[in-house]
């Protein structure tokens, strides 16, 4: 009880703040204090409304907003969300863009499961879908799946991406964003040896700890100090009696919020301080640049418990996939196995959460693949977030990732490939 307990207490520290942001912004916005014009007034007002939104967007899982794309036919072309393969733990959904005509290239985006909706990949997404038919893995929030569900953790991710490749098919190019490439080389290494026809085409994984000791960030440091004892003590947590998970141990997405903002406190404390003061001044918008953002970047997730623990113990305690010895369902994935697939890495030179290193070392581990399969990207002054989503995606990580597909593309069905297209 005294894990939700906490759970609660968090929740209702949470809903006070947006409450009091709402009150402070009905009450500043009385129009009797139009007869004493004070800057007080809007201060307040201004303050209300960044509050009463921020805390608000807390516990609401964003919407994709992708309405439509350009075609090459000159027409602008509706796209729907459709899901194909629902599972308890997560989805594999489809970009089906209403009146195109199949497309050759295929991608499978692996979102990351790390404290953030899949629609951290929404400008990804589009970036990508003028070029190629999408899927992406869209991970549940473990608050709201009930305890009888059973327990996810790595292994049990590893074979939902196995799954999910099964269902699209050898044709398919996988692309896997941070948190997962570990897990997806594993899934793919998994399939090379349980069912080798089912192996995607290409494998491009962005940004991910492979490695993590190849290179010190903050993030490795902390898993190496802390102790899985006090990790559990720390941030582990039952959920509350508000949510269909009620009991499930979790990492609570609150929780992980805190980290992320700690991590960069001043850089976040300076946007609302700026945002607010815009307000204020009457300047704010509904979707300027901090609403976009921050309305994604609050908006959190809660992980299962036994997700996150050997997330930590298994790929960056004991460096499992690093050293080739992970292992689902008792038996050894041999990474050194994946012999027809292309393997990409991509990584950023000032990444500070996945540092240049630990992905690329994802080559070395393909000992089966010959040299013409691999290939890495190094992207001078990009950041996490900008190797995935930034324009250094836009202008030149995208094209090579695409342009990589194509050069295998004789690796499956063949077939026409449109040309890239500049976004």
């Amino acid at each position: 009880m005294k894990g939700m307990m906490r759970y609660d207490l968090m929740e209702t520290i949470r809903n006070t703040n947006e409450w009091m942001g709402a009150s402070a912004r009905a009450m500043a916005s009385y129009p009797v204090w139009g007869l004493a014009p004070h800057p007080m007034f809007k201060l307040l007002s201004a303050w209300g409304r960044v509050t009463e939104r921020s805390f608000a967007r807390m516990v609401i899982k964003p919407d994709w907003g992708i309405r439509s794309i350009a075609g090459a036919d000159g027409r602008d072309h509706v796209v729907s969300v459709e899901t194909l393969v629902d599972k308890p733990f997560g989805s594999l959904i489809h970009f089906a863009v209403q009146g195109r005509a199949p497309m050759k290239r295929r991608i499978m985006l692996v979102a990351p499961m790390s404290g953030h909706y899949a629609t951290l990949l929404r400008s990804t997404v589009a970036s990508l879908l003028p070029d190629a038919d999408v899927y992406v893995t869209d991970w549940h929030n473990a608050r709201d799946i009930p305890v009888s569900e059973g327990k996810f953790d790595i292994e049990d991710y590893t074979l939902y991406l196995v799954d999910f490749m099964k269902y699209l098919g050898p044709d398919i190019n996988v692309i896997a964003v941070c948190q997962p490439a570990p897990l997806t080389l594993a899934a793919t290494a998994y399939l090379a040896e349980e069912d080798p026809a089912a192996q995607p085409r290409t494998l491009t994984l962005i940004g991910g700890p492979i490695d993590p000791d190849a290179a010190a960030t903050e993030v490795t440091d902390f898993g190496a100090r802390v102790t899985m004892g006090q990790l559990e003590h720390m941030v582990i947590q039952r959920v509350g009696f508000k949510y269909k998970g009620a009991g499930r141990m979790v990492y609570p997405g609150l929780m992980q919020l805190a980290s992320f903002i700690s991590m960069n406190m001043d850089k976040h404390t300076a946007a609302f301080k700026d945002k607010i003061v815009a307000e204020a001044k009457g300047e704010g918008s509904e979707h300027d640049h901090h609403n976009v953002f921050y309305d994604e970047y609050l908006a959190v997730m809660d992980m299962t418990a036994e997700f996150y623990l050997s997330t930590v113990e298994r790929i960056f305690k004991g460096l499992e996939i690093a050293q080739n010895t992970f292992t689902v369902n008792g038996k050894r994935v041999d990474i050194g196995k994946i012999t027809d697939v292309a393997v990409k890495t991509v990584e950023g030179s000032n990444d500070d959460i996945s540092a240049p290193g630990q992905c690329v070392a994802a080559l070395r581990l393909c000992t089966g693949l010959p040299e013409s399969k691999k290939a890495q990207h190094l992207e001078p002054g990009a950041g996490h977030y900008g190797i995935f989503a930034g324009s250094s995606w836009r202008n030149n990580i995208r094209p090579l990732v695409l342009e990589f597909i194509d050069q295998n593309a004789d690796n499956g069905p063949k077939g026409k490939v449109t040309p890239i297209r500049a976004v």
